[in-house]
């Protein structure tokens, strides 16, 4: 009998399929995302390493309270211009995008113009 695979499962094989093909370099880190059913989650990290260089989520301290009273999407997008901020304040320019196996809509892709806007370039 065939045993179906829940989107979860699914969506991991998809990230480990991508991960071997990219990797975060210092000249070039990787901007990972992670997206819960209520936060999304952003690190820009260097492979070689093994360091995250920049981070930003809707569970930040500092900016925990702005995200109550907009929508999942909006908030995705202010995470997105965060993480850029503090790259372009550490001094990254450039970023290889990890979508972690999520299809490239809604909150993901919000997350990515917000960064882009901020001035990662990917």
């Amino acid at each position: 009998m065939f045993k179906k695979r829940d989107r979860n499962e699914v969506r991991v094989i998809r990230h480990a399929r991508v991960r071997k093909k990219i990797s975060g370099t210092p000249e070039m880190p990787r901007l990972c995302v992670y997206r819960s059913n209520a936060n999304i989650y952003a690190q820009i990290i260097d492979d070689t390493k093994g360091m995250t260089l920049a981070q930003a989520s809707t569970m930040d301290a500092s900016v925990k309270g702005q995200f109550d009273d907009m929508n999942k999407t909006a908030a995705a997008k202010a995470i997105g211009k965060l993480i850029g901020e503090r790259a372009v304040a550490a001094g990254i320019e450039k970023v290889v995008f990890d979508r972690s196996g999520y299809l490239y809509t809604g909150r993901v892709a919000s997350l990515a113009e917000g960064a882009r806007e901020a001035g990662l370039k990917f």
